[in-house]
């Protein structure tokens, strides 16, 4: 269709970020006293973090030393789903924190309602994990950034591929 516009709604975190946050958590807990002498091992998988220390108190602080570190490199928050503290083997404790990539299709399908709700000149149109908002105005395509940001999502949304 010729004069349409178009943006996608996704829900994604910049992983070379992440594994810099995590890189400085790393080094912050070699360096700091109170972390004298504990095991702190933090792996990254594809889609979670695998956290395993001492104790729970030590999982509570590397968890602030997450948090931390990856609002300083502009990560949002929400991306983070913090397990449960489990007992491991050896006096160990081990914690999963899943990271949330991709929005879920209940969400999915509710932002489209809302959109076609109370913008009747836009096509919102799920594809895969992420919402193609097209339209022939680039005005009100604006107005649809702007209400979903005001939103409060359990998920962090971006906005691309605006054309």
């Amino acid at each position: 269709m010729a004069g349409e516009v178009s943006f996608d709604v996704v829900s994604d975190f910049d992983e070379q970020e992440l594994r810099n946050a995590l890189d400085q958590v790393r080094r912050e807990v070699q360096q700091r006293y109170d972390f004298k002498g504990a095991t702190v091992d933090l792996s990254q998988e594809k889609d979670k973090i695998v956290l395993v220390t001492d104790s729970e108190m030590r999982a509570t602080a590397v968890r602030d030393l997450i948090e931390s570190k990856a609002v300083r490199r502009n990560l949002s928050l929400k991306i983070f789903q913090w397990g449960d503290v489990h007992p491991a083997g050896g006096n160990k404790v081990r914690q999963e924190i899943g990271l949330q990539r991709g929005l879920p299709d209940d969400l999915a399908r509710k932002l489209v309602k809302q959109i076609r709700d109370e913008f009747p000149k836009v096509q919102p149109r799920i594809q895969g994990d992420a919402i193609r908002v097209a339209s022939k105005s680039k005005d009100e395509l604006q107005k649809v950034i702007v209400r979903l940001r005001e939103l409060d999502e359990a998920v962090p949304l971006q906005f691309e591929n605006y054309r």
